[in-house]
């Protein structure tokens, strides 16, 4: 029986070992490019820090939407989609009606 293992990125990055520096009056620790890469980040991004009873976790910081920078990126010339316009010809069941 031959016994095979794969090793995934994420098992190369766990062992890494990264030190804390002074960055003016703070403390910085530097994430290597091949890290930020397969974390798909870029410099800029924002990280959630939690601190937990075993270390801290750092994960990508959900962004935040505004309902008018979103329905600005809308194409309102656009046709309506064949599945969706055949709503538009139903008949109405219920209360929904008007």
């Amino acid at each position: 029986m031959v016994s095979t293992m794969t090793l995934h990125s994420w098992d190369v990055f766990s062992l890494m070992k990264l030190s804390i520096q002074k960055w003016g009056n703070s403390a910085a620790v530097r994430l290597p490019a091949a890290l930020l890469d397969e974390a798909k980040l870029e410099l800029g991004d924002q990280l959630s820090v939690e601190l937990r009873p075993d270390g801290i976790m750092l994960t990508p910081a959900r962004r935040t939407y505004v309902l008018a920078d979103l329905v600005a990126q809308c194409d309102t010339a656009a046709p309506i989609p064949e599945d969706l316009a055949a709503w538009n010809n139903l008949k109405p069941v219920g209360g929904e009606a008007w």
